[in-house]
Order: C-alpha cells, then structure tokens, then sequence
C-alpha cells in the first residue's frame, strides 16, 4: 500500500434564499454535518481529512513510500522469512529494504512490517517487486512474488534561455511551468553555478530587504508559468583569461524545491545547463566606459578594451572612420603595438556628435600588420546626444 498524504474533505454545500419554500432547512442540515467548518458551513473545503482511495499520481522529485505487510493466514507458524522489496526502472533495480536478514519465525495471525521510502529519479513505468520466501513445518522452502506497476510523470516543464553581455555576463532566464493538476508551493528555485561564474539572482525585490518579486506566498497553479532571471559573472581568476571564458559553455544547473498537498515535498534538479560559446574571433573589442547621455558638439570620451583571443601574438594598428553623426577626435592609423595570446589592451578614446538623438557608435578598424588582416567594428555602442541649450520662450 503507498503511503500518501491525506485530503481536505470537500462537499458541496447547497443553499436557498429564506422566503424559499425549504425555508432554513438546508442551513441546519448543514450546520449539523459534521464534517463542515463551524461558522463558515458554505465553505467547500471541511475540517476532516479524507485517506486517499487510489494509487494517485507521483511526480519525478517526490519521495515514493510504501507500507508492506506480510501476513500469515495458515495456523502454523513458518521459519526464515525472508521479504526483499526491489524497484524496477527502465534503467535499474533499486532494493528498497531496510534489512536483508530472515525473520527466524513467524506465528499464524501475525504480520511482519515494513516501510519502504525511495526518491524518484526517472520518470516512465516503475514495478515495485515483492518477494517473500520461507520454510514450512515440513521442511518445504517456499517463494512467492507480487508486482505493483506504476507510472511516474513529470511534474514541472524546464526552459532555458541564454543572453551573453559583451562583459562576460551571462543572463539565464529560466521558464517554469506547472504541468500537474494541483497547485505548487515552489520553496526554493536556485541556481548552482559553475566552478568558474558567481551567481547574482535578480528575482529580489530593490527594496532592500530580501524579499521575492513573486511575493512571500509563492504558489504556481496548474499550467501556469513563472519565470526566474539569474546574472553569472565570471570569477576574477578567470575574468581575464578571455580565451578561457570565451570557450566555457557548461553554466551551471537549477535546483527546484517545492511542495504539495499537505506539505508533500519534492526536488528537481536539472542536468548541466549548456549555452553556444560567443564567437569573438582572433580580436575581441569591448567597452569599458562611456557616458549613456553626451553634449551635442561637444566632446566626450570612451574607453575600449581590446583583446587577442587567437593564439598567436599580434602587431595592432587601429584605425577610425567617421560616420554621418559621429566624428572621432585624435590620430587615426596609429600603432598599438605587440598584443600576446589572450591578453588585453585598453585604449581611451574621443568623439564628438554633429546630430541629436540615440547615436551608434561605428567606425573602428584594428590591422594586424603581421597578417596583413583587418577586422571591421561597427554599432559598437549607443549614446542619447542632447542639445545643452533651450530656446527661449517666445
């Protein structure tokens, strides 16, 4: 027998206006049923608990218990009984006993008892396995089996997206959707990172106090999705070892705590989360500072980072090409020097804007002189240029 949690009981409360002709029957009837809430009798939810009337449906993450009884009918008392409890899986089978020693005797009317417990880790068709051998009076050794088949199902459906930052965050929305028939208490969603990201989770509240943004009862209903928003930096170790980070591709994986009827308790974890490593090629060019509002006409400075993420030094020379909007200030074609494999080089930098509104910044050009190759850097950044000067009222 499976051992569950038990319901709420439940009726169905019937009522009628008092100029009806039933009058305030149905409001004593009720108000006598014992199994409704004193003072609220049209509540559908009771006081009494239900004992659950069928198998039900057990999720992948929760706690599978069983109750086993083995009972002897006869009247005579048979030796070394032996009970052995296996779960079958599609993969696996699991002895659930909690001892493999015989019970030396056991007299007619007496039950020998046992309760299994195993956390489901597969989904699909389980065959709990019961196995009972023993030895009669006679000397006879005896053996009978029975099956107990059922399926396990999915509880929660798992999305992933990734966003890689030109800082070498990573964002990780995670979409979780309740795919049972009853609703979810989701305790805890968290993600383990990789030995090389910390981890900052964006679903608290700004408010300084460490508060959910889904509020302090966090239920998920039947099919409904909640999405959950991680930021992962890389460890300063590894920060500036670019061709290390640009290759990293495993993140890290969720770990999904919730709760059910009565406090039923289950746990998902995901597999190793995966994204598709950037693509930097040989040079990678970054921004490390530049303002979000600038001065129309009026010059203001970026700052760029750029690093050799080949594995062959290289001999840079940079060069800046103007736009309709943007003009850069300062020498262009000159030489940057020797870069190493995976080191990095930053660069100050000016510009000026002849047109209002959101500007791209574009134009750069990097030549490695070895190669004779150019790498081309444009829509870099954007900057909101404003006019300084207000006309004056008419």
């Amino acid at each position: 027998m499976r051992l569950t949690k038990p319901t709420l009981f439940t009726n169905m409360p019937v009522t009628c206006e008092d100029r009806d002709l039933p009058g305030d029957l149905f409001v004593r009837l009720m108000k006598d049923d014992p199994s409704t809430v004193k003072g609220a009798e049209t509540l559908i939810l009771g006081e009494m608990l239900t004992l659950p009337q069928n198998f039900g449906n057990i999720f992948l993450g929760e706690t599978f218990s069983s109750y086993i009884s083995v009972h002897n009918d006869s009247n005579q008392v048979v030796k070394d009984i032996l009970v052995k409890a296996d779960l079958q899986t599609s993969s696996q089978r699991l002895n659930l006993s909690a001892s493999n020693s015989a019970v030396s005797e056991l007299k007619p009317e007496c039950c020998i008892d046992d309760v299994i417990h195993h956390e489901v880790k597969e989904i699909g068709t389980h065959i709990l396995v019961c196995a009972v051998s023993y030895t009669t009076q006679m000397g006879e050794k005896l053996y009978f089996r029975k099956f107990f088949k059922f399926q396990v199902l999915k509880p929660l459906d798992v999305k992933t997206k990734f966003y890689n930052a030109e800082t070498d965050e990573v964002f990780l929305e995670a979409q979780i959707q309740n795919i049972t028939t009853s609703p979810m208490f989701m305790e805890k969603v968290s993600l383990e990172p990789s030995m090389m990201y910390n981890v900052t989770e964006l679903n608290i509240c700004s408010t300084g106090l460490i508060e959910s943004t889904f509020g302090k009862m966090s239920y998920l209903q039947p099919l409904d999705t909640r999405q959950y928003l991680y930021c992962l930096k890389p460890k300063p170790e590894f920060a500036e070892k670019a061709g290390v980070i640009k290759g990293v591709t495993v993140i890290g994986k969720l770990d999904i705590v919730w709760k059910t009827n009565l406090g039923e308790r289950g746990r998902l974890q995901t597999s190793q989360l995966q994204r598709m490593a950037p693509g930097y090629g040989d040079v990678r060019l970054s921004l490390e500072l530049i303002p979000d509002t600038v001065s129309l006409e009026e010059p203001f400075d970026i700052t760029c980072k750029i690093t050799n993420c080949s594995e062959r030094t290289m001999d840079l020379e940079l060069e800046m090409c103007n736009t309709r909007s943007v003009h850069w200030c300062g020498v262009s074609g000159r030489q940057l020097g020797k870069l190493s494999p995976n080191a990095s080089l930053s660069i100050p930098l000016t510009l000026l804007s002849s047109v209002q509104g959101l500007q791209s910044i574009s134009g750069l050009r990097l030549t490695d002189t070895f190669l004779k190759r150019t790498y081309e850097y444009d829509d870099i950044a954007q900057v909101c240029v404003v006019c300084p000067y207000t006309s004056p009222e008419s």
